[in-house]
């Protein structure tokens, strides 16, 4: 890859949806990245449409720890080496599938992951805004929203 000339056209983008993703081993790879001569990586999560094909509700708390996750792959890497996170939602799994989840009942989700990644992480005064923020009484990430 070094001497291929790649590590100057492009950025790679590292992809993770998991809510218990592997740190050690995201700073591991980019550290393997940084070897090849890619100055910057992206990272991927989802706010929805990444825990079943035939879901209907998003599970907050899942994509919550998933962007908690990746900020824990961010401050123990190199300052400089992240470009930044696309925040994905996949409507469906693959062309010929039913459409998972759609975004009305996802926007709590996006909102909580934007402010945890926003501030560096999640805590009761956040959650207070973005129930503040939403117009919602009771903001629940660990069951499906009623």
């Amino acid at each position: 890859l070094s001497e291929s000339g790649v590590p100057q056209l492009v950025q790679p983008m590292i992809w993770d949806y998991a809510a218990d993703l592997d740190v050690e081993g995201k700073v591991h790879l980019i550290e393997k990245y940084r070897r090849c001569g890619f100055s910057k990586v992206w990272f991927a999560s989802a706010f929805k449409g990444a825990t079943g094909a035939n879901q209907s509700l998003t599970l907050i708390g899942h994509h919550l720890k998933n962007h908690l996750q990746w900020l824990k792959v961010a401050s123990s890497s190199p300052a400089d080496v992240l470009e930044g996170i696309a925040l994905t939602g996949w409507q469906r799994y693959d062309h010929f599938s039913v459409l998972c989840e759609l975004l009305p009942v996802a926007v709590p989700s996006l909102a909580v992951c934007l402010q945890a990644l926003k501030n560096g992480g999640y805590s009761e005064k956040i959650k207070e805004n973005v129930e503040k923020l939403l117009g919602m009484s009771n903001l629940e990430t660990e069951t499906f929203m009623r």
